[in-house]
This record gives C-alpha cells, structure tokens and sequence, in this order.
C-alpha cells in the first residue's frame, strides 16, 4: 500500500493567513514522477483570484471501487511501473498453478475469494503450454481456462497476468503469435490485461534468441492492442535481468520478469535485480516462493521478510507461486482445497498463511 504524508502549503498575506491543504502527497521514492501542474503568471489578474491548482491525487483510492478503477492503465516510466497518473504502484496477488494440472482453481469463485478475502490485487493464470496436456495438444480447452480467469478478474476489478508458462517459448513462435493476437483482440481494451509472453526461459542467449522472440509476439498484440503492459522473461529461469541493460525491447511499455524463491536466491540475485533497477529496467516478480528453488523444502521467514522489504522499497509488483493444493511447501492450499475460494485458515499451508497475511497488511482496501 502506498504511504502518503499531508502537504501543507501556507500562503501569508499582509493582514491575515490561508492554510490550504493537498488531500495527498508523492510517496519518497527513487525519482519520483511530479504530476502537479503549474502555470506562467499573467499581467491580468481577475478581480476575484481564481483557486490555486492542487496536486493531483497520487490514486484515487477515496473514490474507487476497485484497484483497476484506482490505478487505471498502467505503463512504465524509468524502473517503476506506474498508474494513470504516473504515479509508481505495486501490486501483489496470486499465480494460479500451470493450468493443465491445477485447472480446478481456474475459477471465478478463486479469483473472486483471493480479491475480497485476501485482498490480492492481481492473479496470473498459469497456462500450460507444450507439457502433457498443455495448450499445444489442447488449445481450446487450456484457453477457455486462462479466459475465466480473466472475464472473473474483470468482474473482480483486478489486474490479470497472462502467462504463456513455457521453458521452451522459443519452439512454439506460431501457437504463441495466435495465442496472444486473441487474447488481445478479446480483451485489449480492457486496463486489467498483463500480457506475460515466456515464463521462465532456460539458458537461452537474451540477444540471440530472447529478445527476438519477445519482438515477434509483443508486435502481434501491438497489432490489437497499443497500451496494456507486457512482462517479459529472462534467461536462467527468467532471474537475468541485468542482461537486458543495454539491449531494452524497442517497446515503451515493457516490464522485465524477476523470479525468486527465497529460502534459495538471497542477496547474490537482489544484486543482480539492483544492476537492472540502476539502468532504468522495470521489474515484475511474476512468480516467487517462500521455500526453496524446487518448491519444496523449508520455508525461510527471514529471507521471506528482506525480499518483501527490497520488493516495497524499489515499487516492485509480485505474485506468490502458487494457488495449488499440491502437496508441497510453496502451495498455499492444503489437499483437497475448494476449487470455489471460500477458503477456510485451516485449509491454507504455512505458506499460504504468510503471503495471505502480507497481502491484508499492505494492499489497498476497496
């Protein structure tokens, strides 16, 4: 949740004073975006003085019903990504598991139970694409599962990540193309949409085969859809960031994909994150965990805690793996968990209990 202080702004006259009040302020960030507008003086001044101009509010959080209505379209502007009025924003929210094997959560009763019980802001749907039963051997249906989540975001007022979750995006150029050109012509008007073009590629060149790919698909959506973000892998599990320094996507709206998981990647990969955020690089975490870099083992608390703080001190947006009820550290549901949220405290994990409780602490309240 963004922190805001009063602004007091006090003009003294011969005879007596005027106090007048901003309803808010910038937060303290890193190169903050200033949206109060100024004006040239005139030799005319009316008989009665117009209002003096106000700050724009940073959201509009005291009249919104949902986030989207708060933030708006969002776009990129330096290593922040930003709301309608260029003001940098976080969000944090939930990753669906790949979609061919937890499809059972793809569901307008999940995406609604995480916006109003645990006051996600975003959830990204997973889908499968070349493993068995992915999109390639089963198109309509892994598709028809990443559009409920989306129509249920929409009906949520949240933002939605669509994921091509591949390791191997570069081999599938043609499904991907036709994917992602539906999707934008379904819903590109739409601010909700986050368009995520390759998980987590392997130790693939980000000149040589990254960057070109990214390329191809992100002009296909720009055919269809000019403004909504794009979200980008990196090589080695999408954690190289620090090599799109120097070769940025010729994309003015594009955000650079950082996964961790945190009982692994500790401050060698926030070093790594700190060379992108110095060259003006955006980063999304669309996928990190609380446990090891399998997904299982034990879930570090500590490193948990200095990666929230690193991820809210530079306005960087996460989603936590995974909405699943597999039988492992980083899934937040215990087996047998509702398809439909409704979620009972004794049916979420360690895991889900600690992002859960994050997520209440710091999002905004609608």
């Amino acid at each position: 949740m963004m922190m805001r202080i009063p602004l007091f702004k006090t003009v003294f006259l011969s005879l007596f004073f005027i106090v007048s009040c901003s309803s808010d302020a910038e937060p303290e960030i890193i190169d903050p975006v200033d949206t109060e507008e100024t004006s040239d003086a005139t030799d005319e001044e009316p008989a009665t003085p117009e209002p003096e101009n106000t700050p724009e509010p940073e959201t509009d959080t005291a009249t919104a019903t949902n986030v989207v209505e708060a933030y708006g379209q969002l776009s990129v502007s330096g290593n922040k990504i930003v709301d309608k009025n260029n003001n940098p924003i976080q969000l944090r929210g939930m990753s669906l598991f790949w979609s061919q094997w937890m499809g059972q959560y793809y569901t307008t009763g999940t995406v609604d139970w995480l916006q109003t019980d645990w006051n996600a802001t975003v959830v990204r749907a997973a889908m499968g694409v070349e493993d068995a039963d992915g999109y390639i051997s089963n198109p309509a249906t892994e598709k028809a599962k990443v559009f409920a989540v989306i129509d249920a975001a929409i009906n949520a007022g949240i933002y939605v990540i669509v994921d091509w979750h591949s390791h191997h995006a570069e081999d599938h150029i043609p499904e991907a193309k036709a994917f992602f050109a539906e999707v934008a012509q379904k819903y590109g008007d739409q601010p909700n949409i986050i368009y995520e073009t390759y998980n987590e590629p392997l130790d693939v060149s980000w000149t040589g085969v990254l960057k070109p790919y990214h390329e191809t698909i992100i002009a296909e959506i720009r055919k269809y859809d000019p403004d909504n973000l794009v979200i980008c892998g990196t090589r080695t599990w999408s954690q190289r960031v620090d090599e799109v320094v120097g070769n940025k996507i010729n994309d003015a709206n594009v955000a650079y994909t950082l996964h961790y998981y945190a009982s692994t990647h500790k401050e060698e990969l926030r070093e790594i994150a700190q060379i992108a955020l110095n060259n003006d690089i955006a980063i999304f975490v669309t996928e990190y965990g609380v446990t090891e870099a399998s997904g299982n083992g034990y879930i570090d608390e500590a490193s948990t805690n200095t990666w929230w703080s690193y991820l809210d001190e530079n306005k960087i947006s996460w989603c936590n793996w995974s909405i699943a009820d597999k039988n492992e550290s980083a899934a937040a549901l215990t087996p047998g968990a509702s398809g439909s949220g409704n979620w009972a405290e004794s049916e979420l994990t360690v895991s889900g209990k600690l992002v859960r409780s994050e997520m209440l602490e710091k999002n905004p309240t609608y």
